[in-house]
């Protein structure tokens, strides 16, 4: 039995409820693992998702939220409202169901599968709730459809949104404050959309810097993060110096689109490169004189993209940007060696396979 709340979709009944976390692995059991695709409800559970959800509930047991699950039932259940109700007070009351019922998740298996191994490393997650909405089931047919219409128009944020709106991730707090404290980065950071159109005004996306940082600080100290926020300021001033075009787009001589649709220096497998090279500097100093004489060889090398003999193969595939690790790797290889910096492992193995004429 169930407090509930009954509801009408497409003349049909439903009913919303909460359900205790703790029950949750044995209500809702997920076992068609081993049935062909046509024969199941739902996608094949893909276990490499669950421990850092699971990981996401334990590490913010005061703040972590999950959107409800989704069911099929496929018993006849009982509605009784409260007793005495009339009008919308009608659709409140208890949901009793067969303990004979199977329960069939339409959406939101792989939360089911997180809270269980949650539950496993904290238990006394058990007695926090989370809504269920269920459906009575009609049968295999209505339960994949209703799978095919829950995820019909399912759109994954932008990667830039979740860095705008992340303040769980230092890297995207930092990604933030960065841009924010700088007049040319924020004119010139688009800070929600994670591609750019011919038309927009902005240089750079907010998710393509966040990548940048991720790699520009890693192993860097300070810990604090006004100072991480300094270094990492510092830094992209230091470089945008090497290109005047930015700053000519800044000044409104010349537009973003042009810029992009000629130059390769804004896209985002070139500022993760200058962030993987912006480590080696901030490794040797932290003062950014010394950067600048090494960054200013910047302006020697030919950032068009119609120059196929440099970014073909390299950071381009059929004059298309790619940003594959691969890709990544040829690219900041490709600016260590013009700036007399020494390559790492991985870009030199890279460079030595892109020189043999290998793909991989």
């Amino acid at each position: 039995m169930f407090p509930a709340i009954r509801g009408v979709q497409a003349g049909r009944a439903y009913y919303v409820t909460m359900c205790p976390l703790r029950i949750i692995p044995r209500l809702f059991l997920f076992n068609e693992e081993e049935l062909p695709p046509e024969m199941r409800a739902q996608r094949s559970l893909n276990k490499g998702r669950i421990p850092e959800m699971a990981r996401y509930i334990v590490e913010n047991p005061e703040s972590y939220i999950f959107s409800a699950l989704t069911a099929s039932v496929n018993a006849d259940v009982r509605f009784d409202a409260l007793e005495g109700a009339s009008g919308p007070s009608e659709r409140i009351g208890t949901l009793t169901i067969p303990m004979s019922a199977t329960f069939v998740i339409n959406d939101g298996q792989h939360r089911r599968a997180a809270i269980q191994q949650a539950l496993a490393e904290n238990p006394e997650l058990g007695d926090e709730t989370i809504a269920i909405v269920m459906f009575i089931d009609i049968g295999l047919s209505r339960c994949q459809q209703m799978f095919a219409d829950l995820n019909r128009y399912a759109i994954r944020p932008a990667p830039s949104i979740g860095v705008l709106y992340d303040h769980r991730d230092p890297m995207a707090e930092l990604t933030r404050m960065v841009v924010m404290s700088s007049p040319f980065l924020r004119d010139v950071t688009e800070m929600e959309a994670s591609s750019l159109s011919q038309r927009s005004r902005k240089l750079f996306t907010l998710s393509a810097l966040h990548t940048a940082h991720n790699s520009l600080l890693e192993g860097i100290r300070p810990d604090a993060m006004p100072d991480r926020v300094g270094l990492a300021s510092q830094y992209w001033r230091v470089v945008a110096e090497q290109f005047p075009l930015w700053q000519q787009v800044y000044r409104g001589e010349v537009t973003a689109g042009e810029v992009r649709r000629d130059f390769i220096h804004t896209h985002s497998i070139v500022l993760h490169a200058l962030g993987r090279i912006g480590n080696a500097l901030l490794c040797q100093s932290d003062d950014p004189t010394i950067w600048a004489r090494k960054l200013k060889k910047l302006s020697g090398i030919d950032w068009h993209r119609d120059n196929p003999a440099t970014w073909e193969g390299r950071a381009t595939s059929g004059g298309t940007v790619s940003k594959s690790r691969r890709n990544v790797e040829l690219t900041t290889a490709l600016i260590r060696t013009v700036l007399g910096m020494p390559l790492p492992p991985d870009e030199q193995r890279a460079e030595e396979a892109f020189a043999r004429g290998e793909s991989k």
